[in-house]
Parts: structure tokens; C-alpha cells; sequence
């Protein structure tokens, strides 16, 4: 057989072979469970590697540039990425609560569109649900069951969520932490201080950041409770420019109590947990 022969009969097969179609791209993934935390913590606390979420924020930070609302790409989901993010949830249509600069499943679809893929999503449900007749989102409510299926004692709720949303009166201590969703107030009304430290433990177990107040911490303006913040939370609510509830969730991060004087956290070391969120402890 000549070569001749030979590369006529390769020209040939190479008509008849249909070519193979180019490989699917592979878009790179953005977390967003570690998206969100670090949305709740880096606002306020600056850049923490320990959330897992850089590559996930310079993922979103890249692609909010090539939309128009220019941030650096650096790792930290900080003032400015929130801010870029805020405008470009209006950008969508998006208003009040949500075009807060915390990434929702819809909006972080839209801007991944073709860009990145998203794993661990965030899904707060419904804004109506409600727990012992507290209003609450269903991603709250789920996490409230988890943790009250941790105790042999019920948890019921002193307060719950969307206070701003709805235009109802939430506490005045309260400071505007439970106008947006995943934040609640649990009563610890009949509980020993060890049943009271144990729920604190179990909300925490669960993803919330959690602190048992007391009076003697605002000088006597609430009575004894235990305040808890959903982490990740998407639906957090402004006032008057400052994301108080979101900030709390900086302060747990780092052991502080969520109050203004950002004082040490006073729970016994026994009933601490890891920092988690919703996502984690489920698995999804």
C-alpha cells in the first residue's frame, strides 16, 4: 500500500466521519451558602478566608463588573460588594428588602447566567409562615424545628420576623433587628439557666447565631430572652443605612454578644458550637 493510497483513504474516512461535537464549557461554581455568610459577616468585619468563600466572591465580583457596576475582585464581600450587588438587584426590578446586596437564588441565577453555576443554594420560602403563631420565613421555621427537636422542652417564640415588611410594631429594644426575616426572639419564661444555656446551644447547632439576653444588659429595657439571627439569612432588612442584624452575625463570628458595645460573648464555653449555617447542619 502506497502512501499515496493511505492518505487518499484517510481524506476519505474524514468525509464520511461525522465530526465530533466540541466539549460542554465547564462554569466554575459559586457557593452560595458561603456566599451569603460572608455577605452577613464581611460587611461589617472585613474579609474572614475562614468562611470558604473568596473564590465564590471573586466569581460574583467578576461578573457584576462585566454587568456595569464595577468592584473589585478581591475576595471580600465587603461595603463595596454590597453596594455593587444592591444596584444591580435594582437593576432587575428589585426593591426595599430585596435589593439589600445579599445574593437571592433568582438574582444570583441571573447574573451567573452563562458565567457560573450555583451550588448550595439559599431558599428562605415563604415570608408567611409562622411558628407558635409568629410570623417567620420557612427556611426560619425550619430551622426552629430542628431545633427544638433537639430538647425535650418546646421553643416557644417572644417574638418573630418582617416587622419593617409588614409595617407591624416589633419591640423597641429591639433596635429594627426583627423588621427583616430570619431573626426571632425565643422566651425562656419557666426554663432553669442550664435549660436556658441548652437552647442557646441547640439554636447555634442549628445556624443560628444566638445570645441569651438579659436585663442587666440594657439596663432593665427587655426581660430575660434568648435572641437568635439566622445565618445566611437573605431577607435582611435596613435601617437607616446599617444592616443591624446582619452586623450581629459579624459579632458572632467572632465571640462577641451583637449588642452596641460588641462586649465579649458570656456563653459558657460547653454550650458553644462551630460557626454553621442552616445549610450545613442539613446537608443541602
Amino acid at each position: 500500500m502506497t502512501r499515496r493510497f493511505v492518505l487518499l483513504l484517510l481524506t476519505a474516512l474524514a468525509l464520511v466521519v461525522p465530526s465530533q461535537p466540541a466539549a460542554a464549557k465547564t462554569l466554575p461554581v459559586v457557593d452560595m451558602t458561603a456566599l451569603d455568610a460572608a455577605a452577613h459577616v464581611e460587611g461589617y468585619r472585613g474579609n474572614q478566608p475562614a468562611l470558604g468563600d473568596d473564590p465564590s466572591t471573586i466569581l460574583v465580583q467578576q461578573a457584576l463588573t462585566k454587568k456595569g457596576f464595577t468592584v473589585e475582585a478581591d475576595g471580600e464581600y465587603g461595603r463595596a460588594t454590597t453596594k455593587a450587588y444592591t444596584k444591580f438587584q435594582r437593576s432587575l426590578g428589585y426593591k426595599t428588602i430585596d435589593a439589600n446586596g445579599v445574593p437571592g437564588p433568582e438574582s444570583l441565577a441571573v447574573l451567573g447566567a452563562g458565567r457560573f453555576t450555583v451550588s448550595h443554594v439559599v431558599q428562605v420560602g415563604s415570608r408567611s409562615d409562622t411558628y407558635y403563631g409568629k410570623r417567620v420565613n420557612t427556611r426560619t421555621r425550619q430551622m426552629l424545628v430542628a431545633a427544638d427537636a433537639a430538647v425535650p422542652w418546646k421553643l416557644r417564640l417572644a417574638q418573630g420576623s418582617y416587622c419593617g415588611l409588614v409595617k407591624a410594631r416589633c419591640a423597641a429594644a429591639s433596635a429594627g433587628t426583627h423588621d427583616g426575616g430570619g431573626v426571632v426572639d425565643v422566651s425562656v419564661k419557666g426554663m432553669s439557666t442550664t435549660r436556658r444555656w441548652q437552647t442557646v446551644q441547640a439554636l447555634r447547632q442549628v445556624g443560628f447565631a444566638a445570645w441569651l439576653r438579659t436585663p442587666s444588659q440594657c439596663g432593665g429595657c427587655w426581660s430575660a430572652h434568648i435572641h437568635a439571627v439566622a445565618i445566611g439569612d437573605t431577607d435582611v432588612w435596613q435601617r437607616n443605612g446599617k444592616f443591624t442584624n446582619r452586623d450581629q452575625v459579624a459579632d458572632y463570628f467572632v465571640g462577641r454578644n451583637g449588642l452596641s458595645g460588641h462586649k465579649r460573648d458570656n456563653t459558657p464555653t460547653k454550650y458553644r458550637v462551630p460557626f454553621t449555617t442552616w445549610e450545613q447542619y442539613a446537608g443541602l
